[in-house]
């Protein structure tokens, strides 16, 4: 009976670590959620010196009710839409509405 219990709290210990861990893991800056949302906010935080770069690069991708998820919002498709071969700087901005539609976009700044 107590190895079923020191198993059940271990189990439970193992998902509230994983879970925690999963809220950690996002982007250095996360605005606050809310149920309508629309921001913008940095993907890297070394801005020692920073140059934006003459052009400007977006890849996006976009859910519907967190069922169906489409899109290429990788840097590299970024870089690529916006003719950019160096990367100085990049940004993201998010977009929700009622978890019914949300769209993430990649912004790279560069030459």
């Amino acid at each position: 009976m107590k190895a079923v219990k020191a198993g059940s709290l271990a189990l439970s210990l193992v998902t509230f670590v994983l879970i925690a861990l999963g809220c950690v893991m996002t982007a250095p800056v996360v605005p606050p959620p809310a149920l309508v949302q629309s921001y913008q906010a940095p993907l890297d935080i070394d801005h020692d010196e920073t140059q934006l770069g003459a052009k400007v690069g977006k890849s996006s991708t976009s859910n519907v009710l967190g069922l169906v998820s489409w899109g290429d919002g990788s840097t590299r498709a970024a870089a690529r839409n916006g003719g950019i071969t160096t990367i100085r700087t990049a940004d993201y901005e998010f977009v929700s509405y009622l978890g019914i539609y949300s769209k993430y976009t990649t912004l790279v700044h560069g030459d």
